[in-house]
């Protein structure tokens, strides 16, 4: 799988819409171990639902992690800095491959961040380790690489006149878990393990709005192998386009894109 380029303009396109599963994975994170706790975010992206987790708990450390410079600036430039209860918001590189905690932190939580992550339920081992005695993992995944907003990509991608730039360019059916998977793993490593899914039912507005909201997430491997070729960036899009349309019809009332989720929050034990 390629890595991608990100946009942070194109991905906040549609911020509301991803800001809340974060706000309801959030609601389901118990009372942390401690009053001014350490917070980590994985995957923060362009921080601007990493700044929410400063009103849950306004006296925390949080410092959102990434390994987007793209990303990464624009978290800087807009949420970097105190907070208003004394706590501070900063932001850092990493990557959640290899990231291992280098202090206790009451709250280790990934949003949207480890469908790219190859083997990251390898890594819970580590982050768990990290957390302090009460201490959380939370997180939540897309879980509809079986929906047509994939499929179709990736049908498209393995056509014979695109496979030869972009096989294995996309995400596949193994980045993510079944939740049963999850629930046992999280288990196994002595916490006590919440795990669900949810389907949003997302209606969106304006021209093509299901090809808007991919094209800052999912399509973002292919857009990057395809960058250095205008031109056939400009026909693929056309092409996934055109699936897309039939696929999502438009209504009077915008177009409605179906987008299941999976969380986890896991309590180590106190």
């Amino acid at each position: 799988m390629t890595k991608p380029l990100w946009d942070p303009a194109q991905y906040l396109r549609h911020a509301g819409h991803r800001a809340r599963p974060f706000a309801d994975l959030l609601a389901r994170v118990p009372a942390l171990p401690t009053q001014a706790p350490r917070i980590a975010d994985l995957g923060c992206g362009p921080g601007n639902v990493t700044a929410l987790l400063t009103e849950r708990w306004p006296a925390a450390h949080v410092t959102g992690f990434d390994n987007s410079p793209e990303m990464l600036d624009e978290a800087h430039t807009e949420h970097e800095g105190p907070t208003a209860g004394g706590g501070r918001l900063d932001f850092a590189h990493a990557d959640a491959r290899t990231w291992t905690p280098a202090e206790p932190y009451d709250l280790i939580l990934s949003n949207a961040t480890l469908q790219w992550v190859p083997g990251h339920a390898d890594r819970f081992a580590d982050w768990i380790s990290g957390l302090r005695p009460g201490g959380t993992l939370a997180f939540q995944v897309p879980d509809n690489i079986d929906a047509p907003l994939h499929a179709l990509m990736r049908d498209l991608a393995a056509a014979p006149r695109w496979k030869s730039r972009l096989a294995g360019v996309l995400r596949h059916n193994g980045s993510v878990h079944a939740p049963g998977a999850y629930l046992d793993r999280l288990a196994r490593l002595g916490c006590t393990a919440d795990v669900w899914q949810t389907t949003y039912f997302h209606v969106l507005e304006g021209e093509d709005p299901v090809l808007d909201w991919v094209k800052g997430t999912g399509l973002r491997p292919a857009l990057t192998a395809l960058a250095d070729d205008p031109e056939a960036r400009d026909a693929f899009l056309a092409e996934y386009r055109d699936l897309l349309r039939e696929a999502y019809p438009s209504a009077p009332y915008g177009t409605v894109l179906p987008f299941r989720r999976l969380f986890a929050v896991a309590v180590k034990e106190a």
